[in-house]
């Protein structure tokens, strides 16, 4: 009986596993020379020209052209590490390789995909309990700590020439950012902009608003500035039904312009009632409206973006209204300084000398324009990690020194756990020292002389013992300022090994219908993968190859 189509294809059992495993693999080795400070940069080009060089995993991945759907669950790994914690991308997509790596010799040695599986959970746990344990606690206000770890997460990437200085900013921000509700990095924006160097870099503790005055006659500067925010169009309200004017007389047509100019003046005498100084509005301004500003002395802008009416409000302490009939001084808030500034060849204004800012602005400089993207990267790594360790209050020293004590208790940890999953549990501690590995492959070291030399260390109980990339030595890592949030590390471990454990789990890859079409994952009107979802996939690999001519 055929039950599949002419044009299907399906790879079952242990093909459909190394087939899987080896796009796994193959992800996670196109990442794997980027890890750590002496790691490399990738440059891929796209069809256009267009070309991105980064250290920064996630963003390799994403530029990567990937269609195999067993591909694609290990750059998931790497999206949810950017999105829960802003570091360690390229670590969990290593780790969850090696795991994939791992668990195919245990399968060439006929120990089922499901027992592998449980085992990988169980050192999981393990795992994390066992970090958890060996946390050191950082309060907000260590901020020695702060800067450290701000640090720590921009080794290796374009910005580690300058990292003191922009740690120092890193940090800054996230603590002004921070409030009752926690800290939302959305508050703080990175203006980049092309020429001058690295070092010139600062921070707005304020507003930088992406536009300039809508008139010339209108004040460069207020000080001590009173400011609105409105979300509406600054125009004569159109009625909400279709009408006509039928003007029979030159005369009512004048009238008719008289009484909108007058309109337009009782808006900005209710601005200049309220002693407003600056404007800011969502929509459009009125040619005549603009003259009335200009001549009560009100700098306006229109046509601001919404995320910085929200970030000006949210600095300044104004209330957005979306009509001028309901201002009051209530709603305005406070700015000792609102200023049109020159930044990079545009005109910008700058609210800043703000009190208490809840909202800032990073200036980022470089001398092209791939220095300053890639130099944004590492900035949102480091406001990603900041960020992470004030909420969680904990770090771990880096270097390879968790990884290493990890493999060692594991090993341990084996003894106790019964049946073939042991053999699991020891094969996920061997997959967790592919980290030290790394770190020494791609600084040029002796791999083998360096994890012996760790595994001697942490033997005799040196926790925080760790690999220097630049000396080839083995040194206490918290003494030396190299130390990452505790969630890099068990965000890690967890992504990697439900990737890991949900790919070694399939046994059966139908690729149905026309073989050129839909993504995986779209759904359609019924709730159904699409035909063609899986088939696009398979002849992914293809595209792997591809792009590793790119880069």
């Amino acid at each position: 009986m055929i039950v599949l189509s002419e044009d299907s294809q399906r790879t079952s059992g242990k093909d459909a596993q190394s087939m899987n495993i080896t796009a796994g693999k193959a992800v996670a080795e196109s990442v794997r020379t980027t890890l750590g400070p002496k790691g490399m940069d990738k440059m891929l080009v796209d069809s256009g020209g267009s070309v991105v060089v980064t250290n920064d995993g996630v963003t390799i991945l994403k530029e990567m052209d990937i269609d195999h759907p067993a591909a694609n669950m290990i750059v998931e790994v790497s999206e949810t590490q950017e999105t829960e914690v802003g570091d360690g991308t390229t670590s969990a997509v290593v780790v969850a390789g090696e795991l994939l790596d791992q668990a195919e010799e245990l399968i060439d040695q006929d120990i089922h995909a499901t027992t592998v599986a449980q085992g990988y959970r169980q050192a999981a746990e393990k795992a994390k309990e066992i970090l958890e344990g060996e946390a050191i606690d950082v309060s907000a206000d260590d901020r020695e700590t702060l800067i450290q770890i701000a640090e720590t997460a921009m080794t290796g990437k374009g910005a580690e020439g300058s990292k003191d200085l922009l740690a120092e900013l890193v940090v800054d921000a996230v603590l002004a950012v921070q409030d009752d509700d926690g800290i939302d990095l959305d508050n703080v924006s990175v203006e980049k902009v092309v020429g001058g160097s690295i070092d010139q870099s600062e921070l707005v503790e304020g507003v930088i608003v992406g536009k300039e005055r809508v008139d010339e006659n209108m004040p460069y500067m207020a000080e001590d500035a009173n400011i609105a925010v409105f979300d509406g169009a600054f125009e004569i309200a159109e009625t909400e039904i279709d009408a006509e004017v039928n003007v029979t007389d030159p005369s009512q047509l004048q009238e008719f312009i008289d009484e909108e100019e007058k309109q337009l003046k009782e808006l900005v005498d209710k601005l200049v009632a309220a002693d407003v100084d600056v404007v800011f509005v969502g929509e459009g301004i009125d040619d005549m409206a603009k003259h009335y500003l200009a001549e009560e002395g009100i700098i306006a802008a229109r046509r601001v973006k919404s995320s910085e009416l929200t970030a000006v409000a949210r600095a300044t302490g104004a209330r957005v209204v979306s009509n001028l009939d309901d201002l009051s001084s209530e709603d305005l808030g406070h700015a000792g300084s609102v200023a049109q500034k020159d930044i990079g060849g545009d005109q910008r204004l700058f609210v800043e000398d703000v009190e208490d800012a809840k909202s800032v602005s990073l200036i980022v400089r470089g001398g092209t324009e791939h220095v300053v993207d890639e130099i944004e990267r590492a900035l949102e790594d480091s406001l990603g990690v900041t960020r992470s360790t004030l909420l969680e209050g904990q770090v771990l020293p880096g270097g390879g020194a968790p990884e290493t004590e990890l493999a060692l208790q594991l090993r341990d940890f084996a003894d106790s756990v019964g049946g073939r999953e042991q053999l699991a549990v020891e094969a996920f501690a061997e997959a967790l020292e592919v980290i030290p590995r790394t770190l020494a492959e791609n600084a040029g070291l002796d791999t083998i002389d360096s994890l012996v030399e760790l595994r001697s260390q942490h033997d005799s109980g040196e926790f925080g013992a760790g690999l220097d990339a630049y000396t080839g030595d083995v040194i206490d890592m918290e003494a030396e300022g190299v130390v990452e949030p505790l969630q890099v590390k068990t965000q890690a471990i967890e992504s990697a090994t439900e990737a890991a454990v949900m790919i070694l789990r399939i046994d059966d890859v139908i690729a149905a219908g026309d073989l050129a079409g839909g993504q995986v994952g779209d759904d359609d009107d019924d709730g159904d993968m699409p035909a063609g979802g899986m088939g696009g996939g398979m002849g992914g690999m293809g595209g792997m190859g591809g792009m590793g001519g790119a880069m």
